[in-house]
């Protein structure tokens, strides 16, 4: 037979305090005792793009850590970015860079880069990033005349549609062999299946897609990841 049952009071749960985000840049937005998911770092940056009024134009969240993984996984140390706006995918994989690694990154409008930039600064990555405000192509024309052909590993190309062949041809020639070439926007919400006589956008990639098919210097992937993402892997 065995005796009554002892009561026990009820344990009183502590209460938890929402932690805080130790970089001061860092916007600070997240629900109450949720923690900034991965690095904090790029998920600031990545609120701070979403509430700008072209938020819409960064690159998904998904998207971007892919691309950070492939950059580690290829053990890269030159990258080119071209179409930075906030500078959230140029932080993203500048964090998995080696300490002498290199991210060309090529915009034309500072004033986006500037909502960023201070991330850029607090996570120890700035001196990896070298920004040029300057149309691409120039820029790539003057990696090219510098000498730098085939010493890059990697590039993402995220800027005016129109001028998508261009980029690819001159990242191609900069590119190393085994070197990688993401072209985002490739599917461009399904246009590129019927693009219109004036939708030039719809109409470039349309043919870049056509061109990537069957160009025999890449073996290529087309991932349905945001807008679509073809990886074009140098042979």
């Amino acid at each position: 037979m065995t005796g009554p049952r002892r009561s026990h009071p009820p344990r009183r749960s502590r209460p938890v305090s929402a932690p805080k985000c130790p970089f001061s840049a860092c916007p600070k937005k997240w629900p109450s005792g949720r923690r900034c998911w991965g690095s904090p770092l790029p998920r600031g940056c990545s609120q701070l793009t979403a509430d700008h009024p072209w938020g819409r134009m960064m690159v998904s969240c998904d998207q971007a850590q892919f691309m950070a993984n492939l950059v580690k996984l290829i053990k890269a140390k030159k990258v080119i970015e071209i179409g930075v706006f906030t500078g959230y995918n140029t932080l993203n994989m500048a964090l998995v860079l080696p300490d002498n690694g290199r991210v060309v990154a090529c915009d034309i409008n500072e004033d986006y880069v500037k909502i960023g930039k201070p991330l850029w600064k607090e996570a120890g990555v700035e001196h990896k990033i070298d920004l040029r405000i300057k149309p691409a192509i120039q820029t790539l024309d003057e990696l090219l005349t510098s000498g730098e052909a085939e010493s890059f590993d990697f590039a993402f190309i995220d800027a005016d549609k129109e001028s998508y062949n261009e980029y690819y041809e001159k990242c191609l020639r900069l590119i190393k062999k085994g070197g990688i070439i993401a072209i985002d926007n490739v599917l461009w919400n399904g246009k590129v299946l019927n693009p219109r006589k004036d939708d030039l956008a719809a109409q470039s990639i349309h043919h870049l897609n056509e061109k990537l098919l069957r160009d025999a210097r890449v073996n290529i992937s087309m991932i349905p990841m945001g807008d679509g993402v073809t990886l074009a892997f140098k042979l």
